[in-house]
């Protein structure tokens, strides 16, 4: 058993290092499409829990965290309750390029069931709920190069990435939305 953790403690530790590595950025076609700020967010189109495709581009007009996470994932479970309130105080604000607030949930999840049970465990009210249920496969998640959650982008009216990363986490969160109020 003790080679069981000092193993699972090494593997555990390299992936954190790993997360915090440069990665290169993903290639895209046309033009500004990227993951960096300025750029135009890629779209991504996948189910909701009813099957439903939602595709990112739809939201255009409102600020939108793209928030990568899943119901295994114990630090995204806990920043849940951020999400959620930064929703409730936002989500009908103006902002100098969008109106409103809204989040598009992308799971990285591989059972519906635990998905769909950790959204109402945690109060996720909002409609964009998507998912592959590919796990780390998930086409967003290679799309968007993560390689830890939970991840997050912020973009604006246009689609336009306007913020990413830690800066999205915790208090930082609602200090960037505060940021953009009209």
């Amino acid at each position: 058993m003790k080679k069981f953790w000092t193993v699972f403690t090494i593997v555990c530790f390299s992936g954190f290092i790993y997360s915090f590595m440069p990665q290169p950025e993903p290639t895209f076609e046309g033009e500004n499409v990227g993951l960096k700020i300025g750029n135009i967010a890629p779209n991504i189109s996948l189910n909701d829990p009813n099957g439903k495709t939602i595709e990112l581009k739809d939201l255009r007009g409102q600020l939108v965290l793209i928030d990568f996470w899943a119901s295994w994932c114990r630090p995204c479970r806990m920043e849940n309750p951020n999400v959620v309130a930064n929703y409730k105080k936002f989500k009908d604000t103006k902002f100098k390029n969008g109106k409103g607030f809204t989040v598009y949930s992308v799971s990285l999840d591989r059972a519906k069931a635990a998905w769909q049970n950790a959204i109402m465990q945690d109060g996720l009210m909002w409609s964009n709920h998507v998912s592959d249920l590919k796990y780390w496969q998930s086409e967003a998640a290679t799309l968007y190069g993560i390689r830890s959650i939970p991840a997050a982008y912020l973009i604006d009216g246009d689609g336009i990435i306007i913020g990413k990363g830690q800066s999205l986490r915790g208090q930082g969160l609602s200090t960037t939305l505060n940021s953009f109020v009209k």
